[in-house]
C-alpha cells in the first residue's frame, strides 16, 4: 500500500498559480474610481494630477501651443470652435497673457473642480471635470467672454481682441 502526501505549493508557486489564473481578466478595462486608480492610459483623478494638468495647460497657453490648449477642451467646449479656427485665431492674434502661477484645486458639485490661477496680478478660475479617464477644461464655465469671442466672424473677433491695429 502506498502513503498518500499531500502537496503544499511553496509561496512562490502559489503566486505563480493565482497570476496565471487571474490573467484572462487582464483584457477587462480598468474604471476610475474617487480613489485615483486611472483609467488604461488616463490620468488620475485627482487634486495632484489635476494641478500638474492645468500648469501644463497653462504653460501651453502662455507659450502658444494652441494645438495642445485645444486637445484638453471638453466635447462641448469643442463645439464652440472647430480646431483649425481656434489655432487660426490664435496664430494670427496671439493673446497669450503671460505665466500663470496655478494655486490650488477645489472639488465643486455636479463633478467639477475650480482651478485657481494668477496672471499678472488677477486672479481667475478655469473649471475642469474629469471623464473616461482624462481631465477636461470646460470653456463655457471658465471664460463664457470668451466663447462669445469665438463665435464672432474673424474680423470682429481681431478687432475685439485688438490684433486689426497696425504695430
Amino acid at each position: 500500500m502506498r502513503e498518500h502526501r499531500s502537496f503544499t505549493p511553496s509561496p512562490f508557486v502559489a503566486a505563480i498559480a493565482l497570476a496565471a489564473a487571474v490573467s484572462g481578466c487582464a483584457g477587462a478595462p480598468l474604471r476610475s474610481t474617487s480613489r485615483g486608480t486611472p483609467a488604461p492610459g488616463g490620468e488620475q483623478e485627482n487634486r495632484l494630477t489635476l494641478l500638474r494638468v492645468a500648469r501644463q495647460f497653462n504653460a501651453d497657453y502662455a507659450a502658444n501651443k494652441d494645438g495642445l490648449v485645444y486637445g484638453r477642451w471638453d466635447p462641448a467646449s469643442r463645439r464652440i470652435i472647430s480646431r483649425a479656427e481656434y489655432v487660426r485665431r490664435h496664430r494670427e492674434c496671439p493673446t497669450a497673457p503671460g505665466p500663470a502661477v496655478v494655486e490650488r484645486a477645489i472639488r465643486r458639485r455636479g463633478g467639477y473642480w475650480a482651478v485657481t490661477y494668477e496672471i499678472s496680478g488677477t486672479q481667475l478660475v478655469d473649471y475642469w471635470r474629469y471623464t473616461h479617464g482624462r481631465w477636461w477644461f470646460d470653456l463655457p464655465r471658465s471664460n463664457p467672454s470668451a466663447v462669445a469671442l469665438y463665435r464672432m466672424p474673424f474680423s470682429k473677433y481681431a478687432a475685439a481682441v485688438g490684433c486689426d491695429r497696425p504695430s
